[in-house]
Formats: C-alpha cells, sequence, structure tokens
C-alpha cells in the first residue's frame, strides 16, 4: 500500500485528485498507476485503469490472473467493473469512499453476472493516511475557490 501512496503523492503534485495503484504478482509490483484525468483530458484515466492497462501490457493478456491490486481509495463502479472483469484475485483499497454508502463495489466484484469473483478488502492500518491526503486536497481546493 505504501507504494499506491507514492502514487497518490505524484497526483498530488500533478494537481490530480490524488488516488494511487499498484499492481502485485508474486509479490512483486508488475505496475504503478496515479489519476491523471486532469493530464489526459480523460474520463478514463483513473488510477486503477491506469494500472491494469500497464499490467495488461506487461504480462501481454487481459488476464491479470494471480495479481492483486492495491489501491488508496474504495474503487469507483468503472474501475470495480475493470478489476473484476481483469480478473484480479484481490483488490485491497485504504480509505473509504465516503460518497459511496451502498456497497456498489462489492457488489460488482462479487456479482454472479461476472464469472470471476475478486476478493476485496480494506486494509485498515492505511486507512487514516490515505484519507489524509483526499481531504487536504479537497480543503485546498475549495480555498481556492
Amino acid at each position: 500500500m505504501q507504494e499506491a501512496i507514492k502514487q497518490a503523492e505524484i497526483a498530488l503534485k500533478n494537481e490530480e485528485v490524488p488516488i494511487g495503484a499498484v499492481i502485485v504478482k508474486d509479490g512483486k509490483i508488475i505496475s504503478r498507476g496515479h489519476n491523471m484525468r486532469e493530464k489526459k483530458k480523460n474520463a478514463l484515466a483513473h488510477a486503477e485503469i491506469v494500472a491494469i492497462d500497464k499490467a495488461c501490457k506487461k504480462l501481454g493478456d487481459w488476464r491479470l490472473d494471480g495479481c492483486e491490486i492495491y489501491v488508496t481509495l474504495e474503487p469507483c463502479p468503472m474501475c470495480a467493473g475493470a478489476i473484476t472483469n481483469a480478473r484480479l484475485k484481490c483488490a485491497i483499497y485504504g480509505a473509504k469512499d465516503r460518497t459511496a454508502q451502498d456497497g456498489l463495489c462489492e457488489k460488482i466484484l462479487s456479482s454472479t453476472r461476472n464469472n470471476h469473483k475478486t476478493k476485496f478488502v480494506q486494509d485498515v492500518e492505511s486507512e487514516e493516511e490515505c484519507a489524509k491526503l483526499l481531504t487536504t486536497f479537497f480543503k485546498n481546493r475549495r480555498k481556492q475557490n
């Protein structure tokens, strides 16, 4: 998770929402990603999507069997769909998304409509550090406006 936090800090320095992600296979990081929506002017450039894209290219396959993703914030529905479609075995997140009170991410990852189930786990030890990055970012953004 510390590597995902480093990715979130890169996003923060680039004035992006500070969310970072890393994908691990056999205990080794195979890809990293951070939010790049503003830079790329692309709604799809979420940290998870960036990391999944890089991992697929590195492994030469869209199936990321045996891989885990670590992300600093609970994934949005789009990213949850990408995580399960990439067949990641586990999604570990730091901070809970305060706007998501419906459990939708977990529902997507465990849906019977998918032929693959992804384990979904919160890393409570990193929750405070991950949440603080986001809280500070949005507090500063409100001050600017």
